[in-house]
């Protein structure tokens, strides 16, 4: 990621992929309807962040409410975040993509001999 967040909830609106735990986790999904409510206090304990993720043949599920995106907190060393759900302790690091374009600028076109 480039820049520092300021908060885990700017993070991951800008991330492509998760590492959750030391897993690979491409499948996570912010609630708008939770994050709309965030401002009250009753939206506080709503689901925010839903991970999910493959553990070998294991389906892994985590889903972290409004209040705990909003207390995590980043370990400057290993930019991850460390917050809290049912299970306990969980450490997240917001990844981007790579992406690469497959236009053909800049490549010369030619010609084949005839």
């Amino acid at each position: 990621m480039t820049g520092t967040p300021n908060s885990l909830l700017e993070a991951l609106q800008s991330a492509d992929m998760l590492l959750i735990n030391d897993l690979h986790a491409w499948q996570f999904s912010l609630e708008p309807a939770a994050l709309a409510l965030a401002q009250t206090a009753a939206g506080l304990e709503l689901p925010l962040l839903k991970v999910e993720c493959m553990d070998g043949r294991t389906r892994r599920v985590w889903s972290f409410s409004v209040a705990a995106v909003l207390a995590a907190q980043l370990d400057q060393p290993s930019q991850c975040w460390t917050l809290h759900d049912s299970n306990g302790e969980q450490r997240i690091h917001c990844l981007d993509a790579i992406c690469a374009s497959n236009d053909d600028d800049g490549e010369e076109q030619t010609e084949p001999a005839v």
